[in-house]
């Protein structure tokens, strides 16, 4: 996934807050200002939130709500130090990266008494209900959308190669990538990820071959306790994802991150692409393939029919060092339900968190069917929870990068990278018992 980045300075009222001023009492009028932090942050977004913030100051005329905005590349740490100083953030951007340290220190508010008999529950997803409770049923965040996997594929190149529909399984997808594949006409299979996050594909391709033994709590262990790599099937799903290097992809893409993937598929040069829901409306501006050329299809299963389909997800929580508590859990429930959350979840490109998105028009037809559908089977698309929260999921990633990188380049074979991902985790586990 990437994450949108922009270089937005911070303002007046959040210098106040990061060197420890708070703007939260209430004023001679009665009127209460919450400060809201935002991570995630690009303008067109801040804009966005602006706009629903004015929606929500209108409804509630005793409630002014003053947005921080640092840039992306610093904003945990801002939100961390605010956080630590225990005054200055009332209502702030909660990932699943961060929920899981911010709540051990103590820094989130558990909103889940708050929120009992709130009717914006009914209106929910199951997916959405579950992302918004941890292990222990404590609601640290209501998740405001999702990021999830699903194909980009060229309906005219499958439709040449002599295929009627989109593939459903990895080897499916090995086999008409393969067709498709022709590097004498400069046409490729599949945009490998082999640079950047290239741990997220393969582990995604693991998890498909294993489904019906994932913990659902835990995306990188079986339910019999060891973890998803020690599973005889990783290292079918391994050999099969090495086949799709070496027989349907670029050579270049063994460095390829985000970019490089999404600007191959969207420049015309490959028949396939793994991406999220933000790619839709890069694709759509593409002026080398029409509308009609492309289109998405659900996350291709493992060869038991089901996939497993870690979302990630983010979304409005409380800081426990608040002193307005009820004025925030308002803010938090305005901007999880209705049209709020709609209009949030349609212009960032995330899988909506509300059951009325399967009507809606704008997800029920073309790239965006895909995601309905997959949230209206998770008996086929297991929703499990992968450990991201982990105080050593930066060094996860820079270790299985590298790795994946031996696997493409020859150095390494399924089999050892396997061991080695294996060994990994179960140390790690046995050091946190």
């Amino acid at each position: 996934m990437r994450r949108r980045t922009a270089a937005l300075t911070l303002g007046t009222a959040a210098a106040m807050v990061l060197t420890g001023c708070s703007t939260m009492s209430p004023d001679t009028g009665g009127t209460v200002t919450l400060n809201m932090v935002e991570s995630l942050t690009n303008p067109t977004r801040t804009d966005l939130l602006k706009d629903l913030i004015a929606d929500f100051q209108q409804q509630n005329p005793k409630i002014k709500v003053n947005l921080i905005s640092p840039p992306t590349e610093q904003a945990d740490q801002k939100l961390q130090q605010m956080l630590q100083s225990g005054s200055g953030v009332d209502v702030l951007e909660v990932r699943d990266i961060t929920v899981g340290p911010w709540s051990n220190n103590g820094w989130l508010y558990d909103m889940k008494k708050d929120l009992d008999g709130w009717k914006g529950w009914q209106a929910m997803t199951e997916n959405a209900v579950k992302a918004a409770q941890d292990a222990k049923g404590r609601t640290y965040f209501i998740p405001y959308g999702f990021y999830g996997l699903s194909l980009f594929y060229r309906t005219d190149l499958i439709d040449k190669a002599g295929f009627s529909k989109p593939p459903a399984t990895w080897e499916e997808l090995l086999q008409q990538a393969s067709a498709v594949h022709d590097p004498s006409q400069r046409r490729y299979g599949y945009a490998f990820r082999g640079g950047a996050n290239a741990n997220s594909n393969a582990t995604a391709v693991i998890e498909a071959y294993v489904a019906d033994q994932v913990d659902p709590a835990n995306g990188y262990k079986l339910k019999n306790g060891r973890t998803i790599f020690s599973a005889p099937e990783a290292q079918d799903a391994l050999e099969t994802y090495l086949k799709l290097f070496q027989q349907a992809s670029p050579k270049s893409s063994v460095s390829w991150g985000y970019p490089e993937m999404v600007e191959a598929f969207s420049n015309g040069s490959t028949a396939f692409l793994l991406q999220d829901p933000e790619v839709i409306a890069t694709v759509s501006q593409s002026k080398s393939i029409s509308q009609g050329q492309w289109d998405t299809a659900p996350l291709v299963a493992g060869p038991g029919g089901k996939t497993v389909q870690p979302l990630a997800t983010a979304g409005w929580g409380i800081a426990k060092g608040s002193t307005h508590k009820a004025e925030a859990v308002k803010l938090v429930e305005f901007l999880s339900q209705g049209e709020a959350s709609t209009t949030f979840t349609k212009k960032n490109s995330l899988v909506p968190i509300l059951k009325s998105a399967t009507g809606d028009p704008f997800y029920k037809t073309g790239p965006w069917s895909s995601y309905v559908t997959m949230t209206e089977h998770p008996e086929k698309y297991l929703v499990v929870t992968q450990p991201r929260g982990v105080a050593w999921w930066t060094e996860w990633e820079q270790k299985a990068d590298a790795d994946v990188q031996k696997l493409i380049l020859g150095k390494a074979t399924p089999k050892e990278l396997l061991a080695g991902w294996d060994a990994y985790w179960t140390e790690k586990w046995r050091q946190e018992q």
